[in-house]
């Protein structure tokens, strides 16, 4: 889905700025599954307003630019809903972390740990999150895509904890059996 089907999207919950629209893809509900940049968006309510899917209104404010609050349209709303017609691409699942996990046996055993730590501290303060959120009046779909995010990082802090030990032995097992020049030195 693009950014501005994402706008149209955030959009159908209330008016709001682009800022406000950035905000759901870093704190609010999209920021466990979407990401989308100032650089993004605001080319892409650019476009939503000249092709008639949002108005917008400024508002005054004082030493600063005038704030520009977005607001969906009837044929905004529309081609929302077309768009959700479709059948989506399959996820793709991106991560660092995993990028440094796969390559784990190229780590110290410190930083390894640290990693691991670092990973699994996350997604158990996001399952935490998520089971804090009050269900009160929230959508089916909000509410299944809730469960879905909770089972995630509970599944994912719980493989984690699970596995954490045995992965450390095993790097550290495969690292004391390397030859050196496999290793490469850790940037300092």
């Amino acid at each position: 889905m693009d950014v501005k089907t994402l706008c149209l999207g955030v959009l159908t919950l209330g008016d709001a700025s682009g800022y406000e629209i950035r905000k759901q893809f870093e704190e609010g509900p999209f920021a466990h599954f979407f990401g989308a940049s100032y650089g993004s968006i605001y080319p892409a309510l650019a476009q939503l307003l000249n092709d008639g899917f949002v108005t917008v209104t400024e508002h005054p404010q004082e030493g600063k630019p005038d704030k520009k609050i977005y607001r969906l349209t009837p044929q905004g709303r529309d081609h929302f809903a077309d768009a959700l017609k479709s059948v989506p691409a399959p996820d793709k699942f991106r991560s660092e972390t995993l990028v440094h996990l796969f390559f784990a046996e190229l780590m110290t055993p410190e930083h390894l740990s640290a990693v691991i730590d670092a990973y699994f501290e996350h997604f158990r303060a996001m399952s935490g999150f998520m089971k804090t959120l009050d269900p009160a009046g929230i959508p089916p779909g909000r509410m299944f895509v809730r469960g879905i995010g909770e089972t995630f990082y509970s599944t994912m802090a719980d493989f984690m904890e699970t596995n954490r030990d045995r992965v450390l032995a095993d790097v550290a097992e495969a690292n004391a059996n390397a030859p050196k020049s496999r290793i490469p030195e850790a940037a300092e």
